[in-house]
């Protein structure tokens, strides 16, 4: 795909209405129920879903504006917390996946924070049965660990990582936009997954 920046807010816009689908389905369905119900029991039931869906959509929207949007204004970094509570924001629905945040700075670059929480977003999807996901950054490296019983990387993503020219879908927009960012910052895209049930995705950007 070439840099044009409509085609690419077009694919972007159809991975979050992916990604929002079932947290917002699932609240719909809930208010059908609640319409229809009478049995107190199954109220208050009905009623934890619509919180969970809620909780569930309000994180995604929260982690989506920072790893896509322009959220943080015209500064050059961000508050490292906010990034971490995005992160979190995301693994919560996921009981399967244990996250550990390995950030000891106050603040990260803002290009950096945009290839780690899309980096992190790639590492997620690829946990399929759960695990452990290991976020980091220190100096100009961002790292992000997977692990799991079975990690199930796209090939289309891993082409995109490995090459920005490659076609670019809905589905590897995150790719793409890491690629980019790197490119721009002069810096490096880095993928290993050798290691049985290992994923290591890393971004070196220049200090």
């Amino acid at each position: 795909m070439s840099d044009n920046s409509v085609e690419f807010a077009s694919l972007l816009c159809s991975r979050l209405c992916h990604d929002l689908l079932s947290p917002v389905g699932a609240m719909n369905n809930g208010l059908e129920l609640l319409a229809d119900e009478d049995d107190p029991d199954m109220r208050v039931r009905v009623l934890e879903l619509l919180a969970d869906s809620a909780r569930a959509s309000a994180d995604r929207l929260k982690f989506f504006r920072l790893a896509f949007g322009a959220s943080g204004g015209f500064g050059e970094t961000l508050d490292a917390n906010e990034v971490k509570a995005a992160v979190e924001g995301l693994v919560r629905g996921n009981a399967r996946i244990e996250l550990g945040w390995l950030v000891a700075t106050p603040v990260i670059p803002k290009t950096a924070a945009k290839i780690l929480l899309n980096l992190t977003l790639i590492a997620f999807d690829a946990l399929v049965r759960g695990g452990r996901l290991d976020v980091g950054v220190e100096g100009g490296e961002v790292v992000v660990r997977a692990e799991g019983l079975r990690i199930v990387l796209d090939a289309e993503i891993r082409t995109v990582l490995a090459d920005a020219q490659g076609a670019v879908t809905s589905r590897t927009s995150a790719a793409w936009l890491i690629r980019k960012l790197a490119e721009e910052e002069g810096g490096s895209i880095a993928l290993a997954d050798g290691e049985e049930g290992v994923l290591l995705l890393a971004a070196t950007l220049p200090s």
